[in-house]
């Protein structure tokens, strides 16, 4: 599978310990960044109810849903504790000051 490196904004654009949202043709990608400054980017959207990702609370390496307070890793996507599911990863890449997701083609 080849790479599709597509540029989504500035490294700064990104508050510690939040989010911000890239909306894409089919799907909205929350992009984290967490208190050491590492970048992670999943489907915002809670494999629980489908709540917006973006809109939680980032701690440690994982967010917690706003609508259950379901802990989802930002490292593989997966529900913490006894709940399961699963919310796709993105790989993200930084340059610099830039953030790029590897998108799908017809996403971009």
């Amino acid at each position: 599978m080849t790479q599709n490196w597509i540029e989504v904004g500035q490294l700064n654009d990104i508050p510690y310990m939040g989010s911000r949202v890239v909306k894409t043709g089919g799907t909205d990608i929350a992009i984290f960044k967490t208190a050491s400054g590492a970048i992670f980017a999943l489907e915002d959207k809670c494999p629980h109810k489908g709540g917006p990702l973006s809109q939680g609370i980032v701690h440690g390496n994982s967010v917690s849903c706003p609508l259950h307070n379901w802990n989802i890793s930002l490292e593989n996507g997966e529900a913490l504790g006894p709940d399961c599911g699963c919310s796709p990863v993105i790989p993200t890449y930084v340059a610099g000051d830039k953030v790029f997701l590897d998108l799908p083609a017809a996403a971009g």
